[in-house]
């Protein structure tokens, strides 16, 4: 039997304007897991999206041996047949239907021409069983966490007898549980003899699951490394990401902190459904004009219900206690109040909520602020395409033209659309919720140079992170959340890891 499942051979992609991949080169073993690194923009998701016939044969130069035999795949359905199943980071389940209608569709499980429901929920029972999910397959997609959509995309894969898994990002919105159950599902896999392809930005999951990876850069191959020798340290991944060594992964500042911007005081918010129910619990919080000020919390604290209450109340019911800015109380009932207040709120969530995906870099821009751009009711639309453009300079968004479509740019580019957006608004307070999620580390190396230049502008930022190296490399002062309530508050020079994560494990007062 040949070595490699897979063989790609130097694949050429290449849109209007913009060449995605250049001679890439990919070689996977049988019964590996197998990384695929690089920057956002890097051809990571392009090169995949070739092997699994998202990009039909025909579309791209170069070639692709699956098996020992060469394959030319005309659309998706076609690869699955040979056995290669891509999960996209865009899980692709309808939340209208069961888990078990999920799991077939299109490969639904019929006799003489009508859908055997009982065999089809019995095989969903035991495909559940088998990526251990305790659920019942009627249960609606819809009603389960995306932990458990994952799960239910890889019993899907399974459904499809897969050779060639490909994870596209699979825990960029997973907390450390689900990740970790993800991951230990991905080693049963490899033991079975399912080879696994998994592109992440992740390098400490990296390093703990993969045999190789595999380094793209600007659509080339840069190199493969073998993981098996524990010799490959991040460092090393890295430079071969960005091309650089990033011996410093936050950049160099020096704060200048000023007077007091924002603060709340006694901040209560109810569940929006269960009213009986406290989510934020009496909260205290302030922050200075230059100031870096962070929220770090576990996964329900209450970090983004926080943060949502205070920026126009978009989140929570009976909600209690004072806004005050500049020392003076303000009223922040609507996001409309918020913004005339200088509040702005970039939301960790900016494919569903920070973006408008379908539209075109220009127009996601300018939304916060229109009223800047309007004259007599109308939007001048030379003006919003120069202050569009020099922000597309400005924040180095790798994009064409501002007439690019938003939602065809890469994550890290996306996030520099969303900064922009309420930088054009000017606010005086800038909260970030998740400011470099699934973005890779040179992005973020770029948006951290952002925030800081920020600040230096006297705007007062708070940002709420679940990476503790992110808090304690970019703040000036931190607030742990935990339940709901603030259970700490830490400079950044007594501030260490296991300090914050006592804070942050520890019982409300």
């Amino acid at each position: 039997m040949a070595k490699h499942i897979l063989e790609m051979r130097d694949i050429t992609k290449t849109f209007p304007g913009v060449k995605a991949l250049a001679n890439v080169n990919l070689d996977v073993e049988y019964g590996h897991v197998h990384a695929i690194c690089g920057e956002n923009g890097a051809g990571k998701s392009t090169l995949m999206k070739v092997l699994s016939g998202v990009y039909p044969h025909g579309t791209y130069d170069g070639d692709i041996i699956f098996e020992g035999q060469p394959v030319e795949f005309k659309d998706i359905r076609d690869s699955e047949k040979s056995g290669i199943v891509i999960i996209h980071q865009e899980l692709a389940l309808s939340p209208y239907l069961s888990v078990a209608e999920n799991i077939f569709l299109g490969n639904e499980r019929s006799h003489r021409g009508f859908i055997d429901w009982d065999a089809t929920n019995l095989e969903a029972s035991k495909l559940l069983a088998r990526v251990g999910l305790k659920m019942s397959p009627l249960t609606k997609a819809g009603d389960i966490g995306v932990g458990r959509q994952q799960l239910v995309e890889i019993a899907k894969a399974l459904s499809k007898d897969v050779r060639l898994l490909i994870l596209d990002e699979p825990t960029a919105a997973l907390n450390d549980e689900d990740s970790e159950h993800l991951l230990g599902l991905v080693r049963e896999l490899r033991d079975e003899g399912i080879t696994c392809i998994i592109i992440s930005h992740k390098l400490n999951e990296i390093r703990a699951i993969a045999d190789v990876v595999t380094i793209i850069r600007d659509g080339r191959t840069i190199e493969s490394l073998s993981l098996d020798e524990g010799e490959v340290s991040e460092d090393r991944i890295i430079k071969g990401m960005v091309g650089r060594d990033l011996e410093h992964r936050y950049p160099h500042r020096v704060p200048a902190i000023g007077e007091e911007v924002l603060r709340v005081e006694d901040w209560t918010v109810h569940h929006p459904d269960e009213h009986s129910r406290v989510v934020i619990d009496g909260v205290n919080l302030s922050v200075r004009a230059g100031e870096i000020v962070g929220i770090a919390g576990l996964m329900g604290a209450g970090r983004t219900e926080l943060a949502m209450s205070i920026f126009g109340r978009s989140y929570g019911t009976n909600i209690t206690g004072t806004v005050y800015k500049n020392g003076l109380p303000i009223s922040t009932r609507t996001v409309s109040e918020a913004i005339g207040h200088g509040i702005a709120y970039a939301t960790e969530d900016r494919k569903k909520y920070g973006l408008n995906l379908i539209e075109d870099i220009k127009r996601n821009i300018s939304a916060a602020a229109l009223g800047k751009l309007a004259k007599k009711g109308w939007v001048d639309g030379d003006q919003e395409v120069i202050v569009a453009e020099k922000f597309r300079r400005s924040m180095n968004i790798k994009a064409p033209s501002v007439t690019s479509v938003t939602g065809k740019l890469s994550g890290g580019n996306q996030q520099k659309v969303v900064l922009s957006k309420w930088m054009f608004s000017d606010p005086d307070v800038l909260i970030l919720d998740e400011p470099t999620r699934g973005i890779d580390v040179g992005a973020k190396y770029e948006i951290y140079t952002i925030i800081n230049k920020l600040a230096a502008e006297g705007k007062a930022i708070i940002v709420i992170s679940s990476e503790l190296p992110e808090i304690l490399g970019i703040c000036d002062r931190i607030y742990t959340l935990a339940e709901g309530a603030i259970t700490g508050e830490v400079s950044i020079a007594e501030a260490n890891p296991e300090i914050l994560m006592q804070h942050m494990t520890k019982d409300k007062d």
